[in-house]
């Protein structure tokens, strides 16, 4: 079911969003070449307990995950790009690295994703990552009064076959709000002028995420993380934003914090 919110509600939704924001500039800020992705896990943990939020990924098992994901942040690494599970891992110098992360705040759901380099980046990873920050740029000038979910699909995706890139639509983005995965489903390939038209009070999670050289993914041996299938890496980028009749308001906007 599509639910839309209340001014009122769009309101009590933004102490998520900025919690979710600050964590993710904390965490990308701190992590440097030898940092451990449970380091990071644990990081984010403790500060979900010193706000008194509560972590949507902890408990959560979809039909695609093999048991209770069981950490608090998903950290994808070069070729992985999806629902990265944590493990003993010291990144290292050049990789590409994925935070994603979703918390409830006084019972309101923001989700948000960053890519970024750790150490002597690639060109092409950089590319990579501002491609799906291009996207998303893209997919939020489209998430206004009138037009539908096939325009915001069809932005992401002039992006990315703008820059050769091919399009999963398995995974993409959906609505947020007393849950972390609601409807609409948003992919990101589709049609202008298709789809559930975009109407105020309407919150999504807008998600483009891409790999290298494939559409296709492979899941690791943990049940969880999704890899590019032939090993090629991948950049993901993601914001909880509200429609309104004013346009669209980014609720995990980073640039409060001085960083994008």
């Amino acid at each position: 079911m599509i639910e839309l919110r209340t001014p009122a509600e769009i309101e009590a939704m933004r102490p998520a969003g900025r919690f979710v924001a600050e964590v993710l500039a904390t965490l990308r800020d701190q992590t440097r070449v030898g940092t451990n992705l449970l380091d990071i896990d644990r990081r984010a943990h403790e500060m979900i307990r010193k706000v008194g939020a509560e972590s949507c990924y902890i408990d959560y098992h979809p039909s695609f995950g093999a048991s209770p994901f069981g950490k608090v942040i998903c950290t994808s690494i070069n070729d992985a790009v999806l629902h990265g599970l944590p493990f003993d891992y010291a990144i290292r110098d050049g990789d590409l690295v994925t935070l994603d992360f979703a918390v409830s705040v006084d019972g309101w759901v923001a989700d948000s994703a960053v890519s970024f380099v750790v150490g002597t980046p690639r060109a092409e990873d950089l590319a990579l990552i501002d491609t799906t920050e291009r996207a998303l740029d893209a997919a939020i000038g489209a998430a206004v009064v009138g037009n539908r979910i096939g325009d915001i699909s069809a932005a992401v995706a002039a992006v990315a076959h703008g820059e050769g890139l091919s399009i999963n639509t398995d995974f993409g983005g959906h609505g947020v709000g007393r849950e972390m995965h609601g409807d609409p489903h948003v992919p990101n390939d589709g049609k202008p002028g298709r789809g559930y038209p975009l109407r105020a009070g309407l919150v999504l999670a807008l998600e483009p995420w891409f790999l290298q050289s494939t559409d296709q993914l492979r899941t690791d041996a943990d049940g969880w993380t999704l890899r590019s299938a032939d090993g090629s890496r991948g950049a993901h980028s993601e914001h909880t934003i509200a429609i309104t009749e004013d346009g669209p308001v980014i609720l995990t906007d980073r640039s409060f914090l001085g960083v994008s």
